[in-house]
């Protein structure tokens, strides 16, 4: 069984991975330190629910891939 709680927690442990990632990519495209600030903090936050909506429909909707033992 998958609980809730483990979805949850790939997804703050993803979108810290993430996020960190966008700020690095926004700073080298030379974006001021306050702009990269608002754009890590935007895409923590957005992308922090569409990935926990998009697992837990995956888990609960489609089963490509899951083999019952």
């Amino acid at each position: 069984m998958v609980t809730k709680t483990r979805h949850l927690a790939k997804a703050i442990t993803w979108r810290i991975i993430a996020s960190i990632t966008t700020a690095i990519i926004a700073y080298s495209f030379g974006l001021p330190p306050k702009a990269v600030g608002l754009v890590f903090v935007a895409d923590i936050i957005i992308k922090f629910v569409l990935y926990y909506i998009h697992e837990r429909v995956w888990y609960k909707h489609i089963k490509y891939g899951v083999k019952d033992v």
